[in-house]
């Protein structure tokens, strides 16, 4: 696990500020590899990166070159398969000088192009230069695991790196806020792919590939989620035995590492499993790791400590209090961009807990995503029912209705979600700050620049179109897969995870598992009510029944309570000060009656007021051109080795 950065083209100007640009961005995300700095140099194209040493200890230091030494490669992640791949590439006459899963890669590049991701089984962002055809290969994981963002700037050269802040390094890329970003994290709680918070800089989408040669940039896609079902349907018996199987695989190939490796442990059903998993396959105890809370609502030690029991694990805990919502600062600087995801606290939290113990956890992060675990899906099958009345009646008196109401009416909200299409329905039940608030929220000319842009619906609308399974649970989970899974849930956890140097790996979405179970009926994923359906008959007897049938609780923190009490003043003086009011995004009076109605109890708007909140601190750490918070740049760029 590392981070990447580089560029390819003619600035900035001579060798010697190349390398002290390069130097920079590699600097500034050496918490994503404490152990080792390395950089490449070869005509327009400078690489180079931070590793978090896993395996090969001693012998996997990058750039790694093939067998062309004009041909190298940088790397962030795990290649799971570089055994198995290793002896196919030597009988094609390639020749290994590590033992590293890193050269893996370049190798595989030799031999079959761009479509050496197709061979790899694993998480990875990486860059191989092709110094004989001038041409840069940038590749991202199917899932979107590891994150890559990239620029190309009006010179004709292209940034790239596993950060944002990487890119803010390179002299010619600037931090014009882009504002259709912007709309979208008011809308989800993070900027989706491929966007980027800043205008001209974009992710590389999931699944994706880029190549740069000439200066012409090319985006392609490679792999996608499939959801389209088996021709013939399967016995359910033998989808389960087979699920157990690519279970049982997922977890087992994730345990090569040669350092201590360890899991999180959050007491549901699907780090659980895992923690079962591993148990079965290991002979030593699985070191586990788990976070709690005072306030009895939020916490989940009890349940945690049932499967820590039940494997006899080395378990260790920690209690989250109101006063580590001082790390606020340290979140903005670590995601780079607006996150509003407030389980980022107990994510880094038992991330550090983790990381005093070992340098690898493994987590069940995806199950719900893939199998269907989420209460919002069965809240949207509920809401189908409205279909069945006219649309002259939903369209043409239910949502001008809703929009008339005064501002905290009851039940305006709802009356305004099922009045839309089913795909606009959804997009407006997962939405921090629907189109019937942001009218309210934005001052009048932000609202005006903002409105030529396609509303959320629309992008949620691009993705549902491209299910061919025909069932609406399969549209959600494939949009999930699309928004939610890449732009939140695996972005907190890598940036909450290597912001510690800790590496995480996600079994249940190893992307052999993927493919199968998209092809599985909607009706075992979800049946009766019953979410993750096949999965929990899969963990039926490895996991304790007290967590398999105990009702969904999330991964959250009790903000409500922290904003109302150990934040409340800060997070009120910080959307009322005036330099927070000057950004002109949004109408003082609304943000006044958001604080109101939240401190004196009448709505619970903590999850909006959070956002705003983080908006801010981002604003102030990276738009305004600040430095990191408290240290935290010392910490960052005081441990890079020279090469």
């Amino acid at each position: 696990m590392c981070g990447i950065a580089g560029f390819v083209g003619t600035e900035p100007g001579g060798d010697a500020e190349r390398a002290q640009t390069l130097d920079r961005m590699c600097r500034v995300i050496a918490h994503r590899g404490p152990d080792d700095q390395g950089v490449g140099h070869a005509g327009p194209a400078a690489l180079g990166m931070r590793r978090l040493s896993i395996i090969d200890l001693g012998g996997g230091h990058q750039p790694i070159a093939g067998c062309d030494p004009e041909t190298f490669v940088v790397f962030n992640g795990e290649i799971y398969n570089y055994r198995d791949l290793r002896p196919e590439l030597e009988a094609r006459g390639h020749r290994f000088r590590t033992d590293s899963d890193t050269e893996t890669i370049v190798h595989a590049y030799e031999e079959y192009g761009a479509d050496c991701v197709g061979h790899l089984r694993g998480m990875f962002a990486f860059a191989v230069w092709d110094g004989r055809r001038r041409e840069l290969l940038v590749a991202r994981d199917r899932a979107g695991k590891k994150p890559l963002y990239y620029t190309l700037t009006p010179a004709g050269t292209l940034v790239f790196g596993s950060e944002l802040k990487s890119l803010l390094e390179h002299p010619s890329v600037t931090r014009e806020v882009d504002e259709e970003a912007l709309d979208a994290y008011l809308s989800f709680g993070y900027v989706p792919d491929p966007l980027s918070i800043f205008r001209g800089v974009r992710k590389l989408l999931p699944g994706h590939h880029l190549r740069f040669s000439n200066g012409r940039l090319r985006v392609e896609q490679y792999w996608d989620f499939g959801f389209e079902h088996a021709a013939e349907e399967r016995p359910e018996e033998e989808c389960l035995a087979e699920l157990r199987e690519l279970l049982a695989e997922a977890v087992r190939v994730r345990l090569v590492s040669d350092v201590p490796l360890g899991a999180f442990l959050s007491g549901g059903v699907d780090s659980s499993a895992v923690v079962g998993l591993m148990a079965r396959a290991t002979q030593s105890p699985v070191k586990t790791f788990s976070i709690g809370f005072r306030e009895d609502s939020f916490d989940e030690l009890a349940f945690a400590r049932l499967t820590a029991k039940r494997f006899e694990t080395d378990h260790h805990e920690f209690v989250v209090t109101p006063d580590i919502c001082g790390v606020v600062d340290e979140l903005a600087w670590h995601f780079d961009e607006p996150f509003a995801d407030s389980s980022a606290i107990p994510t880094y939290m038992v991330s550090k807990l983790a990381r005093e113990h070992v340098k690898v956890v493994l987590s069940g992060d995806g199950g719900d995503e893939l199998f269907g675990g989420y209460t919002r899906y069965a809240v949207e099958a509920g809401r189908r029912a409205f279909e069945r009345v006219p649309d002259f009646v939903r369209r043409g008196l239910m949502r001008p209705l809703s929009r008339r109401l005064p501002h905290g009416a009851r039940g305006r909200n709802f009356l305004h979600n099922v009045s839309l299409d089913p795909v606009a329905r959804y997009a407006d039940s997962v939405s921090l700050f629907t189109a019937l608030n942001k009218p309210s929220l934005y001052a009048r000319d932000f609202r005006e620049r903002v409105g030529v842009w396609a509303a959320p619906a629309e992008r949620f609308r691009e993705y549902a179109a491209r299910v061919r399974a025909g069932e609406p649970l399969d549209v959600l989970l494939y949009v999930d897969s699309k928004t939610y899974l890449p732009g939140d849930i695996l972005t907190k956890v890598d940036r909450m995870s290597m912001a510690v140097s800790l590496e995480a790996r996600t079994p249940l979405l190893d992307h052999k598992l993927i493919e199968f179970v998209t092809r599985l009926p909607a009706s075992l994923k979800v049946r009766e009510g019953v979410t993750k359906y096949l999965f929990k008959r899969a963990a039926r007897g490895l996991v304790p029944d007290e967590i398999l049938d105990r009702p969904k609780q999330g991964f959250g923190v009790p903000i409500n309570q922290w904003i109302n009490r150990e934040l409340r003043s800060r997070i009120r003086e910080t959307l009322t000060e005036p330099r927070t009011r000057q950004r002109g995004y949004f109408d003082s009076a609304y943000v006044a009656v958001l604080l109101d109605e939240h401190e004196r109890g009448r709505r619970d708007h903590s999850a909006q007021l959070w956002a705003l909140f983080m908006l801010e601190l981002w604003h102030r750490t990276f738009a305004d051109g600040a430095r990191a918070p408290g240290g935290t740049a010392e910490v960052a760029a005081g441990d890079a080795v020279a090469v």
